[in-house]
């Protein structure tokens, strides 16, 4: 077995987040995730604004700079689903200390081998959040980008990355708002029409409401403090942030 410099853990048996196809589904498109054109291209795209979004929100709440050369220094930061790691590694550039998890090994092997690369020290892991909360672990920013539209069960999800989130730390996610605007926009428009997507990429009745998102977390102490609508502009092929969270949405969370 060749060693590529990452942990490897089973993930257990018993109980698991994570939906053997949809695993199987990203694991077949590893090597496409650092491809800027390739089929993953709609990551790309919106990527800049994630980490705007990301960096901006949790240097406010923790009384930073977001502008500051380091602004994320020292506050550890958990990256659910983290792919190759294209959220991964500027948040190691903004300086906080990474740990990005994935349930694909071979995910982890490919952001593992770019973060070399790329001279950034990331602790890749190819476990479930699960494992982690088992272990007691806890982080000051939570993130899981485009991951619980593809996990098995929503509800213990959010559970299990509230358990991960220490008190006061904060959680940020994006997701698919369920409403028939996204099945035209999100799942025929860029699947079939603009071909932004793979065919499949998505189910649109696991797509989740921001109300939904809210009532999975209030139980464990998390609550939504801001919503963000990620909005495509088809004549420049641009992404803004607006108010419109009829498709895609970014959320911020704290834990009280």
């Amino acid at each position: 077995m060749v060693d590529d410099g990452t942990r490897k853990t089973t993930p257990r048996q018993a109980f698991t987040t994570a939906s053997p196809d949809e695993v199987a589904r990203f694991t077949a498109l590893a090597e496409d995730w650092w491809e800027g054109e390739g089929s993953l291209a709609f990551l790309h795209k919106i990527n800049p604004l994630r980490i705007a979004y990301i960096r901006d929100h949790a240097a406010g709440h923790f009384g930073r700079d977001p502008l500051a050369d380091k602004p994320l220094k020292n506050l550890t930061l958990l990256d659910i689903g983290c792919g190759g790691g294209l959220l991964s590694e500027p948040m190691r550039r903004l300086a906080a200390r990474v740990t990005g998890i994935d349930a694909s090994q071979r995910n982890i092997a490919v952001a593992g081998r770019h973060a070399r690369q790329s001279g950034l020290d990331i602790d890749y892991r190819c476990v479930l959040p699960e494992s982690l909360a088992d272990k007691g672990r806890s982080f000051d920013i939570v993130l899981h980008m485009e991951v619980i539209e593809h996990v098995a069960n929503p509800q213990d999800f959010l559970r299990i990355c509230s358990h991960l989130v220490r008190p006061g730390g904060t959680m940020m996610m994006s997701t698919i708002n369920r409403t028939l605007k996204a099945f035209a926009l999100a799942k025929v428009g860029a699947e079939y029409v603009l071909r932004l997507l793979p065919a499949g990429t998505h189910d649109w009745r696991k797509f989740i409401k921001p109300s939904e998102l809210a009532a999975g977390l209030r139980p464990h102490g998390v609550e939504i403090i801001d919503l963000a609508g990620l909005t495509h502009n088809p004549f420049d092929d641009e992404w803004v942030l607006s108010r419109d969270l009829g498709v895609n949405y970014l959320a911020f969370a704290v834990k009280g």
